[in-house]
This record gives C-alpha cells, structure tokens and sequence, in this order.
C-alpha cells in the first residue's frame, strides 16, 4: 500500500496545486512548463538515489526506481488533469489505461512464453523492460518492479488521486465527501479481487486489478482520515505524521547518504542486547526516532526539500 498510496495522495494534492496556480493568473504554458520541471527533477533525484553519482556508467545505473515511477506518474496525472479537467473524462482515461493494459498483458505473446503469462520472465511488461534496458539497469535480472511499461497503470493510481482531489475540494458537504470517499472504496476493492481471478493483484508489473485494490484501500484511508481531522477535528494526535509527510522527499533520499541502521546500533546496540526477544521491533523503532527527530529538527529549521 505504501508506494501506490504515494502516488495517490500525489493526484489527490494535484487539483488543489494547479488551481492555485491558475488563480495566480498562470497560463497552460506556464503550467505544463512547471509539470514538466517538476517531473524531470523528480526523474533526476530517482537516478541520484540509484546511483547515477557513483560514475560506474549508465550501463549500470538502474534507469527505473520509486522516484523516477513517482515522477511519470505525477507529470501523467498532471497533464492529462490540464487537457481533460472534468472528472467523467479523466474516469474515462483511467478506464482506457487499465483495459489496455489488461490487453495488452494478455494477448501480446512473449517469446518462450505462454500467452497471458504472469510469471517473472514470461510476462510482458518484464519482458519489455529485458529489451529496453541492459541486465545492469534492471532492479532484477529479469525485470524491473517499478520498470517503463507497468508505469501505465500506475498513471491510473495517480489519476485516482486526481478524481479524489477534486472531489474534496466540491462544495459538497464534509459529511457527504467522507462518505463518497468510503462507498468508492469499498467499490474499488471489491471490483479489484473480483477482477483478480481473470487478472491477477500482483504489485511488482502493477496490475489493473492491483491499481483497483490499491486504490480503493488509499480512498478507505482517505476517508477514515478526512473524516478525523477534517470532519471531526481530531487534530493533537497528528503531529507525528505532519512531520513526516511535509518532508518526505528528504527522508527517502537521506536514506540513501546516512547510515541509520548503523547509527541507532551505536546509540542503542547495548541496551537492545538486553532485550533479545524484543530487540528486532524495538531496533526498528529506534531506526524510526532518528529519522524522525531528524525531521522534526528540519521542520523547526523550517527546512524543506520539494521538487
């Protein structure tokens, strides 16, 4: 659920953004200029975090990853927002994407391969991936989880977001939305496993099934927090998420450059050998505290990295 509720709550803040920025006065050029800024940032850090400053050579810099997915997913939903504003066409893409690519996954053969094969080699978007790239630019030797072709149907996780970020901001009643939020749900999780039997929910080639199920649980979320916060005004509890979700992006890269595992060993190491049975959670939640003190730090500095 974590990476496609990413991209979720990326079509979700999508509305909100661009038509603050049209109310600024900015053009369609000026905003498919800034998607396109936004998107080739994001794109750039992804190849930063895979390796592209350790100079080894593009032959083995792994081309696809979280961050370049997140920014095709991003730039997809972005755009096709600005060309098709209103929600029946967008629902209407999202349709074409997962049928097409239910198609396609289906009925275009793969050599040594049996017709419509999910496997790790026989299927097609790893397949492509094997013939896009080199073996030292995939994530595996037979494929990429977050490879080119599979980032299809991701486009329809992020417009999911896109339908539900503009469902928040109607002048509908906070009460209704929470509720709209919870029946689309509760919908597309249904109609995910119930596709799942002709199309299996597997998460590393994106499934459409998998972008339903996956969706429908990120509205679920959606809607047990709006109705919290929002409805409800349950707000105190909050500030451990704040922290987080308003500097993501830095937290996911400083993974990359700062050792926390190592850290909390030697902060932690001797007290934790006194709890073995407990020692695996209460590492992980160690590991957890720094990164965390860490942002909170940042968010006092009022130092944010955004793309």
């Amino acid at each position: 659920m974590i990476f496609p509720l990413f991209l979720f709550i990326a079509g979700v803040s999508l509305p909100f953004s661009i038509a603050k920025r049209m109310e600024k006065g900015e053009t369609r050029r000026q905003l498919v200029l800034n998607i396109l800024r936004r998107t080739a940032l994001l794109f750039f850090l992804g190849l930063i975090y895979c390796g592209l400053l350790k100079f080894k050579g593009l032959d083995h810099l792994r081309i696809m990853g979280v961050l370049q997915r997140q920014a095709l997913g991003f730039g997809g939903g972005a755009l096709i927002l600005l060309y098709a504003p209103r929600p029946k066409h967008q629902v209407g893409v999202i349709v074409a994407l997962l049928l097409a690519y239910w198609a396609m996954m289906s009925w275009i053969p793969v050599p040594g391969a049996t017709l419509g094969s999910m496997t790790q080699t026989g299927n097609l978007a790893n397949y492509i991936d094997r013939v896009l790239f080199k073996p030292g630019q995939l994530y595996t030797s037979y494929g990429d989880p977050e490879g080119l072709f599979s980032t299809i149907p991701a486009i329809a996780t992020a417009l999911l977001g896109v339908l539900a970020g503009q469902w928040l901001r109607s002048e509908t009643a906070p009460e209704r939305k929470a509720k709209g939020l919870f029946l689309a749900g509760l919908a597309l999780v249904a109609g995910g496993y119930m596709w799942g039997h002709w199309f299996p929910i597997i998460k590393k080639i994106w499934t459409s099934s998998y972008v339903l199920v996956a969706g429908g649980g990120s509205l679920l979320l959606l809607a047990l927090f709006y109705w919290l916060i929002d409805v409800k005004g349950y707000r105190r509890w909050t500030l451990f998420f704040v922290v987080i979700g308003v500097n993501p992006l830095t937290i996911y890269l400083m993974q990359a450059v700062v050792n926390f595992d190592e850290i909390a060993k030697n902060l932690f190491g001797g007290a934790l050998a006194h709890a073995p049975y407990w020692q695996p959670i209460l590492f992980a939640a160690s590991v957890l505290a720094l990164k965390w003190l860490l942002l909170r730090f940042l968010a006092r500095q009022k130092i944010y990295l955004r793309a």
